[in-house]
């Protein structure tokens, strides 16, 4: 969907704070290749910032209210009972908040722990999370082919156990994996090739009343094939530009290496 010019004003700025979901700022970086208007004034935006953060321009607070603000901002200790992505998430707060703004980080956890992102449209949120992925060259966390290291990669990061296969023999190689955050929750992101076709296959667990889906969904969304199925307690989504035949051909040799 198109961003109109006068929903750009917020959105430059959350932008160019790294503040905003996959799916809006993807829209946004589409608005400015096509918007010289909206374009010049992100630039104009990039220079204030760097002339803001210049020197002479910076004030550091003083050190006891520096201490009071982290001391207000502390996480309440998690215990070792907790989900493993609690605990992956104050790990990720201990290393953040020594490297960026306090405010700006604790507002960001804030809204990922208590307000579950709304996602209308799921289909367009995997897909641009796809082409992001390929745009922002992070197509993966942890590189290698090698399923037994990808699977043990995500423990401690997301509370749950994808299914990892190579199914390189088939022609479908894995290349690796990532987190995500889709649909107000992480996911897994495995990473596999075809020739010179990336296929993202999403995972997450299911939910109860979801079951299996006896038929696939199969479904086309900017150019991009999708197949949706869910088994063995999990929903799978996968995303690519390679045609539609081989993307049913990649689900069929997934699903039964995960069936034995």
């Amino acid at each position: 969907m198109t961003v109109p010019c006068s929903d750009m004003k917020v959105l430059l700025h959350g932008h160019l704070d790294g503040e905003l979901d996959a799916a809006n700022a993807f829209r946004v970086e589409d608005h400015l290749r096509t918007c010289p208007v909206c374009a010049s004034e992100y630039q104009h935006l990039q220079e204030l910032r760097a002339i803001l953060g210049q020197e002479p321009m910076r004030y550091r607070a003083p050190d006891a209210l520096r201490a009071r603000v982290l001391k207000a901002l502390e996480p309440a200790p998690i215990s070792t009972s907790a989900p493993a992505s609690a605990r992956w998430w104050q790990r990720l707060w201990q290393k953040q908040r020594l490297g960026i703004p306090v405010a700006a980080f604790a507002a960001g956890l804030a809204v990922a722990l208590v307000v579950p992102r709304s996602s209308p449209d799921l289909a367009q949120e995997l897909v641009a999370e796809h082409v992001r992925s390929l745009m922002a060259n992070h197509i993966t966390d942890v590189t290698t082919s090698d399923q037994h290291t990808v699977k043990p990669w995500f423990d401690g990061r997301i509370d749950f156990a994808p299914p990892v296969v190579d199914l390189a023999n088939e022609g479908f190689a894995l290349t690796g994996g990532r987190l995500d955050y889709i649909a107000g929750r992480a996911v897994a992101a495995l990473v596999y090739k075809r020739r010179e076709h990336i296929i993202n296959l999403f995972i997450w667990p299911a939910e109860k009343s979801e079951g299996g889906i006896a038929q696939p969904q199969a479904s086309v969304n900017n150019g991009y094939n999708m197949l949706h199925w869910s088994g063995s307690g999990m929903t799978f989504w996968a995303v690519s530009d390679l045609n539609a035949a081989e993307l049913q051909e990649f689900m069929r040799r997934f699903q039964d290496h995960i069936a034995h």
